[in-house]
C-alpha cells in the first residue's frame, strides 16, 4: 500500500473501525460499526478513504435518518432505502 499521509514513514493497511458521524441536520451523531478504515503501522493514524466518507455522506443524506437507530453496521446503512436515487446536490461530480 501507499505511505501515511500523515508521518510520511509508516505503511497503510486497511482495516475496519467504529466511527462516529453527525447527521445532516445536526441533530445527533450515529455510531457506524465495521466501517472500512486504514491504519498507520507507524503512526497509527486511522482515517476512512475519501470514497468511503462520501459513501457515507451521500447515504446519510439520501435515507430517512429518524428510521436510523444509535448504532448501525456500514454495510446495513448503505443497504438502507434511499428517498433520492443519488445526490442531486453534490456537484463536484
Amino acid at each position: 500500500m501507499k505511505t501515511c499521509p500523515w508521518c510520511e514513514e509508516g505503511t497503510l493497511s486497511s482495516v475496519t473501525d467504529t466511527v462516529y458521524w453527525e447527521l445532516p441536520d445536526g441533530t445527533r451523531a450515529v455510531e457506524i460499526t465495521e466501517t472500512p478504515s486504514i491504519l498507520c503501522d507507524h503512526c497509527q493514524a486511522l482515517f476512512q478513504s475519501d470514497e468511503t466518507v462520501k459513501e457515507i455522506e451521500d447515504q446519510l443524506f439520501l435515507i430517512d435518518t429518524k428510521q436510523l437507530g444509535k448504532q448501525t453496521k456500514y454495510e446495513d446503512l448503505l443497504k438502507m432505502k434511499r428517498l433520492l436515487k443519488r445526490n442531486y446536490f453534490d456537484f463536484s461530480e
